[in-house]
């Protein structure tokens, strides 16, 4: 279970030193059909994801607004998707997870929810309000956590919708890891795993 580190005091407030980038992904490969979406379902592979949960739609160009490069990725196809990466990382560094989250405007629910997982355990939970949102405007923001793998070189990652109901959900995009020389990077809640 992710326990939050707390009372650390003037180490959240240091400088860090620079970020280095071990993944980044923005749903790119493999290419979508342009101005519509393709259908991924549990067990199949869309590029370095796999589709762990029920299906997924992956966005191609000009179907709507992308916050990084042409495609992104609605986590429900018809039904409460899940995607997952394993990534190789190095024990004991800091390694801020960042994406950017947006929300299917096509329907409700009006707010989209899902959460991120690091190996197995919940690191994050989120939702996005698509009220005033459209296809031309998706809204993303920025969202991140940073995590302490304390024994594991492998960093699985998973994006899960909870959306309900399903059909048009969390919308992904600008997937990335970075890992931080220092313990804990500035002004972030740190999630030791």
């Amino acid at each position: 279970m992710a326990a939050v580190l707390s009372g650390l005091g003037g180490v959240t407030s240091a400088t860090p030193a620079a970020a280095t980038a071990v993944f980044q992904n923005g749903f790119e490969n493999p290419t979508a059909t342009v101005g519509s979406f393709d259908l991924y379902s549990a067990g199949q592979q869309m590029g370095v994801w796999t589709v762990t949960r029920d299906d997924v739609h992956l966005i191609g160009a000009g179907f709507w607004q992308s916050s990084e490069g042409v495609q992104s990725l609605d986590l429900d196809g018809g039904l409460n998707g899940a995607i997952k990466t394993s990534i190789n990382i190095t024990p004991l560094l800091s390694y801020k997870v960042s994406y950017d989250l947006a929300g299917n405007p096509a329907s409700g629910p009006t707010i989209k929810t899902g959460k991120v997982l690091v190996n197995g355990n919940v690191a994050q939970s989120f939702a996005f309000d698509i009220t005033g949102k459209s296809l031309s405007n998706m809204g993303y923001v920025h969202k991140s956590f940073l995590i302490l793998l304390t024994t594991s070189s492998k960093l699985n990652l998973e994006f899960s919708s909870t959306t309900n109901p399903a059909g048009f959900g969390p919308v992904l995009d600008n997937v990335r890891v970075e890992s931080c020389l220092l313990v804990l990077c500035h002004g972030q809640p740190a999630v030791r795993l």
